[in-house]
């Protein structure tokens, strides 16, 4: 005598699947869910060489340098309403024998100063290149100050120069943004 098992098992195990999953499933907590993401990106990056901070044509030092980079998704609101802080973390390698004040100015789309922050580098050899470290953390109010940016100037300034100055200043730089995504209302 053969017996068919499989039609009544097929029936239980639908059984169990369909009351099983469901049964005290809250599916309003999907609204509480918040996403902490920790995002890292490369920031500035330049290698100086120290014959630029003398011009040859007319012998006169060029005692500062500048450069503008554009920062444009630093003014998206989705961005900005999800920024908690911001770690910028900058290493200079300095082989040109002076110490130098470097200032990064963080301006708006109308040219108006938002976040400003500097350091100083520290003098090396060109045989011996010393490396300067600098992190700077950006939290609370200064973070809306910093979100309104939309380019950074960075000034690199050298007490003297003069024709003979060997070696380069180097900077590589990363900015971390630590976010919180959550549902808006």
């Amino acid at each position: 005598m053969k017996k068919n098992l499989l039609t009544p098992l097929l029936g239980v195990f639908f059984f169990f699947l369909l009351f099983s999953c469901v049964k005290d499933t809250d599916f309003d907590q999907a609204e509480e869910v918040t996403l902490t993401p920790v995002v890292e990106l490369d920031l500035i990056f330049f290698n100086t060489e120290a014959g630029e901070f003398f011009d040859t044509v007319t012998n006169t030092p060029r005692l500062t340098l500048r450069d503008t980079t554009e920062i444009r998704f630093l003014d998206d609101t989705d961005f900005q309403e999800s920024l908690l802080r911001a770690e910028f973390f900058f290493q200079f390698t300095n082989s040109i024998p002076r110490n130098f004040l470097v200032d990064f100015q963080f301006l708006s789309e109308e040219n108006e100063e938002t976040y400003i922050t500097s350091t100083n580098v520290v003098e090396g050899t060109p045989e011996n290149p010393f490396v300067t470290e600098f992190t700077q953390n950006v939290e609370g109010e200064e973070v809306i100050q910093l979100t309104s940016a939309d380019k950074v100037v960075v000034s690199v300034t050298i007490p003297s120069s003069d024709a003979s100055l060997e070696g380069n200043l180097n900077l590589k730089s990363k900015t971390t943004y630590y976010l919180e995504i959550k549902e808006r209302d």
